[in-house]
């Protein structure tokens, strides 16, 4: 079995910098892509941040505001988010492109972590 932890959210007031983690745990034999995800109530779920061997891609409205990076060794990738304003408040999903010990490889899925931007 393969699990997505994530943590790191919260309600912070605008202007302030949340860093989110994601560590994956059990039966991993590698890990490729890594990546956020957000999804607002009554919306569908749109990339944040993902990141690939040494590539990130970013969406749009992130640019130059989230940094997303990876530690291999701990199979873990962060977000870490800057000048936080209302309008990013969301669920944040963490997901992962994993190989198991199998040789079975899918996308999987953290449970998500609510982060609140309010003043």
């Amino acid at each position: 079995q393969v699990q997505l932890v994530e943590s790191g959210g919260g309600l912070v007031q605008p202007g302030v910098s949340l860093r989110l983690s994601c560590a994956a745990s059990g039966s991993i034999f590698s890990i490729n892509a890594m990546g956020w995800y957000r999804q607002a109530p009554g919306k569908q779920r749109e990339l944040v941040a993902i990141i690939s061997g040494g590539s990130t891609n970013y969406a749009d409205s992130v640019k130059g505001r989230f940094t997303i990076c990876r530690d291999n060794a701990k199979n873990t990738v962060y977000l870490q988010m800057n000048s936080l304003k209302p309008e990013h408040t969301n669920v944040y999903y963490c997901t992962a492109l994993i190989a198991t010990m199998k040789l079975q490889e899918r996308n999987y899925w953290g449970q998500g972590t609510q982060v609140t931007v309010s003043s």
